[in-house]
This record gives C-alpha cells, sequence and structure tokens, in this order.
C-alpha cells in the first residue's frame, strides 16, 4: 500500500460531510465510532476476523498530495481553507482492533475508532474495506478447512479473484483461515504464503501423448512430480501413465512421486479407483489431489462418501465466498466528547436488530477456566473492570428475562491499541503467527458453534451499565 497513494478510495460523502464539518467549526470535535457487522455469512456460527495489517499500512500512509488537492479544488465544492486543511492533513486518531485470527460475532465491536470527526469519518470506507473482504475470506476458508477433516486445503483462486488486491489479500485471509497454501506466487513473495501447484492441462496437450508429456515433466521435476491425469481420461489413461513414468524416471532417480491431481469427473469414484491402482502399484504415499468448483459442502458429501483425497485445490468458491459473498460491515457513530466528558449516541431502527450500541466500549471475552473453552462475549463500557473471582450475570439484550450466572471463568479483553493519537502502537504478528492463533482461538469454541447449519448462537451480551444507557436512549429518542 506505500507504493500506491490510496486517501481518495472513499465515498465522496465522506469529503463533503467533512468539508462540512470544517465549515461549522466541527473539525476538532473528538468522537467515537465502531465497525461491527450484524451476520455470520453463509448463517455460520463465527466469523474470523482479518485484515488488521493493512488497515495499519493504510492509516500510515494517510495524506492528501498535490494531485488529490487539484482534484478536490476542480469539482467547486471546497473552500480554499478547508482544502488547506487537507494539504497539512496528519492522522492523530487513537485505533483499536481485535487482533486478526479471532473468531468474531455479530454486534460487536471489532474496530473502534476515536479522533477529531474529519479524520474518524474519513476513513470509514477503506476501514470496512479492508476487514470486511479479508474478513469474509479468511472465514469462507475456515468453513472449508473444517469440512476437509484435517485434509490440506490449497487456494487456486486467484484467476477468479475480483481483481489484483482481491487475490493477493484473499490468498493472505485464505492462509489465515487454515490453508495451507496458495497458487498466487506474489502472496508467497509478499507473505512468504507457500506457492503450490502441479500443472495445466495445457501442458498435457502440448505434447504428441500423455505419457511424453509425464516424461518432460519428471524429468525436469523428479522430486516434486504431481500429475494432472484426468486430460483424456483418468483411469484408462492418466492414472496408468502416471504409474509408468513414477516407475521409469522418478523412483531410479531417488525420489518418490508426489501426488496426482483429479478436476473433473465424479471426485468420490475416480479417487478411490485411482487409490487402489496407486497402492497395487506400491505408490501408497502417492497423494491424491482433488479440484473443480468445491466448497465445504461438496467436500464433506464426498469424504462421506469414502472419497480417498488427501489434498484440496479450492478457487473460485473461496476466493469470492461465493455462497455469500458479502461481509456486511458497517461503522457507526458511537459517542462524542463535550467538554472532556463523553456524550453516548444511539441510532434507532424499528428493526431492533439494527439499534446501535451507544458509548466508547471494550469487548470481553469469558472463558470458563475448567473447559478452556468460550462462554460468551460481553461488551461493557470503557470504565467497567470485570471481578472474575466472583459469580457474573449475564443476561440477553433483547430478551432481558434469559439470564445465566457464570462462576469460575477468566475475562480477556479483545480490543487492542493500534493507533496512539496517530502513532502505530502496534506490531502485527508474522502471518504464520496469526494462522497459529487463529486455530488455537477456534478450538475454544464448542463444537455446537461449529456446525455448519444451524450452529449454536454464540451469545454477545450488553453490561448491566452499559443496557442501562442504550434503554435511556432509546426511551428518550421515542417520544
Amino acid at each position: 500500500m506505500d507504493k500506491r497513494n490510496l486517501t481518495l478510495l472513499t465515498d465522496f460523502y465522506e469529503l463533503t460531510m467533512a468539508n462540512g464539518y470544517f465549515e461549522n467549526g466541527l473539525k476538532d470535535k473528538i468522537v467515537y465510532f465502531d465497525m461491527f457487522f450484524r451476520k455470520i455469512p453463509d448463517g455460520g456460527g463465527f466469523a474470523i476476523m482479518a485484515g488488521v495489517e493493512q488497515l495499519i499500512d493504510y492509516l500510515q500512509n494517510l495524506k492528501f498530495d498535490d494531485n488529490d488537492i487539484e482534484y478536490l479544488r476542480s469539482k467547486n465544492l471546497f473552500s480554499e481553507e478547508f482544502l488547506q486543511y487537507l494539504q497539512n492533513f496528519k492522522f492523530s486518531c487513537d485505533v483499536w482492533a481485535i487482533p486478526e485470527g479471532t473468531p468474531i460475532f455479530p454486534n460487536e465491536p471489532v474496530i473502534k475508532v476515536r479522533g477529531p470527526v474529519i479524520e474518524a469519518q474519513f476513513i470509514e470506507t477503506m476501514v470496512l474495506l479492508t476487514i470486511n473482504h479479508q474478513s469474509l475470506i479468511a472465514t469462507k476458508a475456515n468453513r472449508i478447512v473444517r469440512a476437509a477433516q484435517g485434509r490440506g486445503i490449497m487456494e487456486f483462486g486467484s484467476r477468479r479473484a475480483h481483481g489484483y488486491d482481491g487475490a493477493i489479500y484473499g490468498a493472505r485471509a485464505a492462509y489465515i483461515g487454515g490453508c495451507v497454501g496458495t497458487a498466487c506466487t506474489i502472496a508467497d513473495q509478499e507473505y512468504a504464503i507457500p506457492a503450490l501447484g502441479t500443472m495445466a492441462h495445457s501442458w498435457i496437450q502440448m505434447f504428441p501423448s500423455e505419457l511424453d508429456a509425464f516424461r518432460a515433466y519428471a524429468r525436469i521435476y523428479p522430486d516434486s512430480c504431481t500429475f494432472l491425469v484426468d486430460t483424456y481420461n483418468v483411469l484408462k489413461s492418466g492414472v496408468p501413465n502416471a504409474i509408468k513414468i513414477f516407475n521409469e524416471e522418478v523412483v531410479p532417480k531417488g525420489f518418490r512421486p508426489k501426488g496426482i491431481r483429479i478436476d473433473s469427473g465424479d471426485i468420490t469414484y475416480l479417487s478411490k479407483a485411482a487409490r487402489k491402482m496407486l497402492d497395487q502399484s506400491g505408490f501408497s504415499d502417492c497423494q491424491i489431489v482433488a479440484s473443480n468448483s468445491l466448497d465445504e459442502f461438496i467436500i464433506r458429501d464426498i469424504l462421506m462418501q469414502g472419497a480417498q483425497v488427501d489434498l484440496f485445490g479450492i478457487g473460485e468458491r473461496l476466493i469470492t465466498a461465493k455462497s455469500d459473498p458479502v461481509f456486511g460491515g458497517v461503522y457507526k457513530l458511537a459517542a462524542i466528547e463535550e467538554d472532556g466528558k463523553i456524550i453516548a449516541k444511539i441510532k434507532l431502527s424499528e428493526n431492533a436488530g439494527k439499534i446501535t450500541n451507544p458509548c466508547s466500549k471494550q469487548v470481553w471475552r469469558l472463558f470458563d477456566k475448567d473447559s478452556g473453552k468460550a462462554i460468551a462475549d460481553l461488551i461493557t463500557t470503557d470504565e467497567e473492570t470485570i471481578d472474575q473471582s466472583a459469580a457474573y450475570e449475564l443476561f440477553d439484550p433483547e430478551y432481558t428475562w434469559k439470564k445465566k450466572v457464570i462462576e469460575n471463568f477468566r475475562a480477556e479483553k479483545l480490543l487492542t491499541r493500534i493507533f496512539d493519537r496517530g502513532t502505530c502502537v502496534y506490531q502485527s504478528p508474522d502471518l504464520q503467527k496469526i494462522r497459529s492463533f487463529c486455530q488455537q482461538q477456534i478450538n475454544t469454541l464448542w463444537d455446537e458453534v461449529k456446525r455448519f447449519e444451524n450452529p449454536h448462537k454464540y451469545y454477545v451480551d450488553l453490561s448491566k451499565p452499559l443496557w442501562d444507557i442504550k434503554d435511556r436512549l432509546i426511551k428518550e429518542h421515542s417520544v
């Protein structure tokens, strides 16, 4: 991101509002914004936080260059005083984020911003764009990874991604979600995500015969030989020719074949038959790779039917999150400051689920000390602490009669400061650590929350003080 100026990758109304704030003497007004989402894609039980590193990059490079100023001047909408303000713009907000790889749930702040209203409002588009996209792909990738039950998932979607950044950052997010590697070479270069791949059907077609194509490939790459066996006929030519070349070109040089890939047809039937042929030929260690418009439901079904697949290559249905391709994060004002005092703000709606949670807030995850499993998330005001030595009563913020008293628990804050008055104070972990952290955190969720269909609802509750403030504001604004 530091190689290009993305400052004007914003909704135009952010600029017209900024000019309006400036002209009304509000540019230094301190406000609080929350980013949160309301619905988990695919009806799942949880989502995965991703994209924080790229958000940090954006905020660190946020400035208006001369071309930006000239463009805005040409619109004849903005005062020269406002343009001068932008010319000298320096990001100065405080920002908190839930760390990448953390399971996240609806209606809890995943990003919190405090600062002058022009700055805090202006970054809305990129906060949403960055976090929405990568969280969507990380969430989808993890569903597919879990469906594979320990078998590797390779991200193969670059050519079907929604643009260059969709391919690169999608590969990054998929790796966080648990994929073992990617076909996207630049993602390996930039993020050390293992670059993986075999060959295309065109390689086979370029030679006089399938056997010749396999032989040529094996002579160049005897130590990493995976053949695509479905160009003509998987069982009549592809697998027999692969076995022949394994015996003639790979084993004599002291190597073992890596695998075969099936990219069409009935994966269950073909993989069973291919496995039998390979095992009978002494290649029980040769892996079978499957691809071809797969997703978590197809993978689950073919494995239930006994498919003999060791690795899956997933393209379009992962990189575009095809089954539910929108992560509906929103960015809403939660409070303002007046004379050093925080004044809570709320947005009402006839739809109860769209009523926002006011105040500057913290998100806590409550864990059972005996099992280590997450019990619920709790949203509190910033000032609150949780006494972990005593029992704590949780209640549903919509159906308040639903209550639960928990004991023997520990409480962990989720929102972590990443910017302090415009200066980054957070060091993003390397991607491998984020990926490992993600798996560790998912393991704290009950299996019932991880179901693909009708998962158990993981509760996100409000503290009593925060609920009281929300209830008061609803009543005040409903008269």
